[in-house]
Formats: C-alpha cells, sequence, structure tokens
C-alpha cells in the first residue's frame, strides 16, 4: 500500500510494507536463500532501514512466519464462523484449498520455507506456536476427537506437499489422481 502522493508512511505502515515484500522474498528463496539487500529493494527502502525497522534478518523473517501463521488463523476463523464439528473443518479444508493450495501460492510457499527453516531453534519455536494455534483453534471449533483433528491436519499437509510438486494442477499421475481423490474424502 503506497502513501498518497508525497505523504510520508509511519513506522508501522512501512513495517507493512517490508513484511509484504519479505514474504514474496522468502517463499521465493527461504530463509538462506534471501537476502536483506533484495528485501529492502523490493520494499523500495534502504537495507540500514530495514534492520532499523526488524533489526535482523532472523527477526525480519520470524514476523513474516508469524503474520502467515496469524492470517492462516483469521482464514480459519472466517470460514467456520457459525459452524461447528464436520462442517466446520469441511469450511476450513475448502477456505484451506480456494486460498492457499489452488490461489495465492506465496503464502503455501512461505509456510513450506518456515518448516524448513526449523533447524533454527527460534525460528522452530514461531513455526511451532503458530501451528499450535491453528490446532488448538481447530480442536476448540470442531469439538471432535484428536484422530479428526489429526486427520484434518494430516490432510492439510499432503496438500501442501502436492502442491509444492505442483500436481493440483492436472492430477495426470495415478499416484497423484488416487491421492488428491483421497484426500476429498477426507475434508
Amino acid at each position: 500500500m503506497a502513501a498518497a502522493s508525497g505523504a510520508r508512511l509511519s513506522a508501522v505502515e512501512r513495517r507493512q510494507e517490508v513484511l509484504d515484500a519479505a514474504v514474496v522474498a522468502f517463499a521465493e528463496r527461504g530463509y538462506v536463500g534471501t537476502s536483506t539487500e533484495e528485501i529492502a529493494r523490493r520494499a523500495g527502502i534502504s537495507q540500514p532501514y530495514l534492520f532499523r525497522l526488524f533489526g535482523t534478518k532472523k527477526e525480519l523473517f520470524m514476523a513474516v512466519t508469524a503474520r502467515c501463521f496469524r492470517e492462516m488463523l483469521e482464514m480459519f476463523q472466517r470460514a467456520a464462523e457459525g459452524k461447528r464439528g464436520e462442517k466446520a473443518l469441511h469450511a476450513m479444508a475448502q477456505a484451506y484449498v480456494n486460498e492457499l493450495v489452488s490461489g495465492d501460492r506465496v503464502r503455501l510457499n512461505a509456510q513450506m520455507q518456515a518448516y524448513a527453516a526449523c533447524d533454527d531453534e527460534e525460528i522452530c519455536e514461531v513455526v511451532r506456536n503458530g501451528y499450535g494455534d491453528l490446532v488448538a483453534y481447530v480442536e476448540r471449533v470442531s469439538a471432535l476427537p484428536p484422530e479428526a483433528v489429526s486427520r484434518f491436519f494430516s490432510t492439510g499437509m499432503l496438500l501442501n506437499v502436492l502442491a509444492a510438486m505442483r500436481v493440483h494442477r492436472d492430477g495426470s499421475e495415478a499416484w497423484a489422481r488416487l491421492l488428491l481423490e483421497g484426500c476429498g474424502k477426507n475434508n
């Protein structure tokens, strides 16, 4: 979101613009493969200003990761509004497939990059906390047994892997059709 002609952005607004630029860069190249110089250029700011806003590349990556999980939780909340049980699970699954798996792949790729960066303990903590919030919400809104909640997340992770391999587009391979059909029956 650019400022009106000549208007200066507040630090909060600029921070949001940097997060917008960073999620795209990290989704494309991951934590290790993305430079702060690249993110600063995409955001239209200097690299020193980027460090003033976020301190370190790791802090920026963790902020992007936390934001992605928060946005996913908000997506689940919108989808499940007024629903409970299997209806809530189905609505959340449909929203996930439509918005992340079949829609804008940036958030999906950023999520996959966050999992890949879990060798770093601090990043792993952000990922675990974000994922834990998702599980707690799904468990609460569905009020279903652990097996159903686990199946919901297992199916989501399988969809992530299939989407990363781009098999969801045509499902031309027999094994991909088998898995995609099975995913449809689980949600």
